[in-house]
C-alpha cells in the first residue's frame, strides 16, 4: 500500500476541533486549481499531520503564517518550512514538539536555552546535541535517560563526574567508557552489573580485587581473564560451580575439571 492509498482510507477532512472542512471559506482556494492544495491529501486545515505537511512542502512561502495557529502539529510543521529568523519566539512554545522543531532548525546556541525543559524528550534529544562543556549543567537532571544519553557521549575524562550517579544504567555506561584508570573507584559500585562492565575492562593484573566479588558474574570474568595462579587455585573452589569450573579449567586443564579432589 503506497503512503497515497494509506491516506485516502482515512476518507474525511476535518479539522484539529473534529469541524469538516470547508473549502469555499479557505483562503487558500485558488491553490486548488495549481494542484498545490487537494482535499484530503494535502491541507493545511487537516488535523491528519501528513496532509499538514504536504501544504507546506507545495507552500513554504505561507509557513510564516500558521506560527500561532492553535493547533500544535500545525506550528511545529510550519516551523519546519518558516523563515529561521522567525523560530526564536517558538522556544517558548507551550507544546514540546514545536519547541524541538524550531531549535532543530535553529544555531547551535540556542540549544542552550532548551537545557532545563520542562519535558524530558526535548532534554534527551537537547543532550544528544550538546558539546562537552554545554552538557556539564544537565548531569544533574532529574530524568535518567537524559544522564544516560550524557553518560554515552561526553568525553571520557569527565565520566569521573558520573561514577556516582543514582542510576546502575548510567554508572555502567559510564564504567564502559571511563578511563581505565578511574576504573578502581567502580569496583566497589553497590550494582552487580556496574562492578562486571568495571572487570570487563580491568587490566589482567587487577582483577584479583574482585576474586571475592558477592555477583558470580563478576567472579566467573575473573576466572576468565586472571593470569594469576593463586586467583584461580582460589576459584577453583568457589560456592558458583560455573567459577569454579572455569578457574580449575584453566588452571590444570580441561581434564582437570572433573577431578573429585577439586570438588
Amino acid at each position: 500500500m503506497t503512503e497515497h492509498d494509506a491516506d485516502h482510507e482515512i476518507l474525511s477532512a476535518l479539522d484539529w476541533r473534529g469541524a469538516p472542512v470547508e473549502c469555499a471559506s479557505c483562503p487558500h482556494l485558488a491553490l486548488r486549481d495549481t494542484g498545490a492544495c487537494e482535499p484530503l491529501r494535502s491541507c493545511v486545515h487537516d488535523r491528519y499531520a501528513r496532509r499538514v505537511e504536504r501544504f507546506f512542502k507545495h507552500n513554504p512561502q505561507l509557513a510564516n503564517d500558521y506560527l500561532t495557529h492553535p493547533y500544535f502539529e500545525v506550528r511545529a510543521l510550519a516551523a519546519r518550512h518558516a523563515d529561521a529568523f522567525r523560530l526564536p519566539p517558538l522556544l517558548g512554545d507551550v507544546d514540546e514538539v514545536v519547541r524541538w522543531a524550531a531549535v532543530s532548525r535553529l544555531p547551535y546556541r540556542f540549544l542552550l536555552e532548551l537545557r532545563d525543559d520542562p519535558h524530558r524528550e526535548v532534554r534527551i534529544r537537547v543532550a544528544g546535541r550538546l558539546e562537552d562543556n554545554d552538557l556539564l549543567p544537565m548531569l544533574g537532571d532529574s530524568d535518567y535517560q537524559v544522564r544516560l544519553t550524557i553518560a554515552r557521549r561526553i568525553r571520557p575524562e569527565l565520566l569521573s563526574l558520573m561514577m556516582r550517579d543514582a542510576d546502575a544504567h548510567v554508572r555502567r555506561t559510564a564504567a564502559a567508557r571511563i578511563p581505565v584508570a578511574s576504573l578502581l573507584e567502580m569496583l566497589g559500585d553497590p550494582e552487580g552489573e556496574v562492578r562486571l562492565e568495571a572487570a570487563r575492562r580491568l587490566p589482567s593484573a587487577l582483577l584479583h580485587r574482585l576474586s571475592n566479588d558477592p555477583d558470580w558474574r563478576v567472579r566467573y570474568e575473573v576466572a576468565a581473564r586472571t593470569e594469576d595462579s593463586r586467583v584461580l587455585l582460589e576459584l577453583s573452589y568457589n560456592d558458583d560451580e560455573a567459577v569454579a569450573r572455569l578457574a580449575r579449567e584453566r588452571l590444570f586443564g580441561v581434564q582437570a575439571s572433573n577431578d573429585p579432589v577439586l570438588h
